[in-house]
């Protein structure tokens, strides 16, 4: 769904002195190899300002896409960059890959560099974390006491549900649990971080505590989708610093540890990307991740997708959505053109930024470990899976299922049409419909879309929980307790039954 109603770099021109190199040291107890290393050094130092540079060593599994993250105290400022993609949030400073050296094999190096303004400190930066890994360390260091991690739930979190939600795979056209059982995705979304954030109003839309996490148990739903925002993951400097970075990172991990907790799945899903799109049925014309783009971009989404499957992949209940809905057909003149554009990426026609299409991001997912079960939607903003199998892209770990979205006013929205395109795709791999609603403030069309999914033990979740008017766009709910809507009954009830 697309939502109802809701410092350039400088260049520094100055003359500069070499005043030599502080570089940061590896530390390692026990010899054993870091997952990376880094070698910072200031290269050159004046009055108001300094030049850096950083070495970086991989020593893990080969990346598709790489950022490296550290924090300068002094009050400097970055002004410029090379060789990667520069930004700063507060103290914290980032390097992100650029298209041409995103690749880091396992023993490879990059370097990259910058120019700062402020104090030309040779102070080294204590700690460097590249995609979200600690460098400079053992490869199995002391946990971080700052960062709990994504099982972790830290001391504010309600304590853990003994029924958690299921560790899932694919297992031919269905998702099963460890014991091989079949199972259903089954519950609602929760509206806010793919926006809030970059409007500058905050991480969520309404409260995310316990009490509204619960809530949504209390309908029965066994899965939560959590919209997200890429700038705000990666904390570009267009984003203010309390909503960006690891402020916005903590708020998801916790709020994915409260959905956990209640013993529903929780789904990460990137909703709102970069990319300036102002073609046919262009949502914004703003390049920042502020409307739905036709496709991710290859400058960011890729680490984004990095970092969020570094963050998860040691849990494997979370389930990664990797595009909310994607509409390059409404750019291409061709439908082959856009399933090519949806799959391979690359240069796509009508779309000015470089697309970075599925097969990449299943690769970025795959390139750090992670084994999650992962989703990707077709064409026309996910409901068209005509050719979904024809151009299905490669997982390794063979854990992808089709994502499929439907509104009472899309194109496919006929019980002929899911028998025509969905059943040959359901009869291949796992169906999930990541989003279904109407615009009619009641759920005699959902009724009829659970009806074919239930009866194919197919997965569905509803837009959405949030507080929204139902008469401006799909809203389940008119307060965080879970009162239903004239909408939400029909999904609340409908939930109690299956899942009852």
């Amino acid at each position: 769904m697309r939502h109802p109603p809701r410092s350039g770099l400088l260049l520094v021109a100055a003359a500069v002195a070499l005043v030599g190199t502080a570089v940061a040291p590896v530390v390692t107890a026990s010899g054993a190899a870091p997952a990376c290393t880094v070698e910072y050094s200031v290269t050159s130092r004046w009055d108001a300002g300094f030049q850096g540079a950083v070495k970086i060593t991989n020593n893990q599994a080969a990346l598709s896409g790489w950022s490296l993250a550290f924090d300068l105290t002094g009050g400097q400022k970055v002004t410029q960059g090379w060789s990667a993609r520069w930004s700063q949030s507060g103290t914290t400073v980032t390097a992100a890959n650029e298209s041409w050296n995103g690749s880091l094999g396992s023993g490879a190096s990059v370097s990259a560099g910058f120019i700062a303004s402020g104090p030309g400190s040779d102070a080294v930066p204590t700690a460097f974390k590249l995609n979200g890994t600690t460098c400079n360390v053992d490869a199995e260091p002391s946990p971080d006491p700052t960062d709990p991690g994504p099982t972790d739930p830290g001391p504010t979190d309600p304590p853990p549900n003994s029924d958690g939600p299921p560790v899932l795979k694919v297992s031919g056209n269905k998702l099963v649990d460890e014991s091989g059982a079949t199972r259903r995705l089954l519950g609602v979304n929760r509206s806010g971080g793919e926006f809030a954030c970059v409007q500058g109003n905050g991480i969520w839309d309404g409260p995310v505590d316990d009490a509204s996490v619960k809530a949504i148990s209390d309908w029965n739903a066994n899965t939560v989708r959590i919209p997200l925002n890429e700038e705000c993951w990666l904390g570009l400097s267009n984003i203010k610093p309390e909503y960006a970075g690891a402020n916005y990172m903590g708020a998801v991990k916790d709020l994915v540890a409260k959905v956990k907790a209640h013993g529903m799945t929780p789904m990460v899903e990137l909703h709102w990307s970069w990319g300036q799109y102002t073609g046919n049925s262009a949502g914004c014309s703003d390049v920042h991740a502020t409307c739905q783009k036709p496709m991710p971009d290859m400058r960011y989404t890729p680490s984004f997708w990095t970092s969020v499957a570094n963050t998860f992949k040691d849990d494997p209940a979370v389930v990664f959505d990797l595009f909310n809905e994607p509409y390059p057909d409404r750019a291409t003149s061709t439908t082959g053109q856009a399933w090519t554009c949806w799959r391979d990426g690359g240069t796509c026609p009508g779309i000015n930024y470089e697309v970075a299409g599925m097969q990449d991001l299943v690769d970025a997912v795959r390139g750090t470990g992670a084994k999650n079960v992962i989703l990707a939607g077709g064409l026309a903003y996910s409901n068209d899976l005509s050719q979904w199998l024809t151009y299905k892209p490669d997982d390794p770990t063979g854990n992808l299922a089709a994502a499929w979205h439907v509104y009472n006013f899309n194109t496919c929205s006929s019980e002929s049409c899911w028998d025509s395109t969905l059943a040959p795709v359901a009869g291949r791999v796992p169906l999930v419909a990541g989003e279904i609603g109407e615009n009619t403030c009641t759920h005699s069309f959902i009724d009829r879309v659970m009806a074919w999914f239930d009866a194919r033990e197919l997965s569905y979740l509803g837009w959405t929980w949030n507080t929204w008017n139902c008469s401006s766009g799909p809203s389940l709910i008119s307060d965080y307790q879970g009162t239903p809507t004239s909408f939400g009954v029909g999904l609340r009830d409908h939930l109690r039954s299956v899942n009852g």
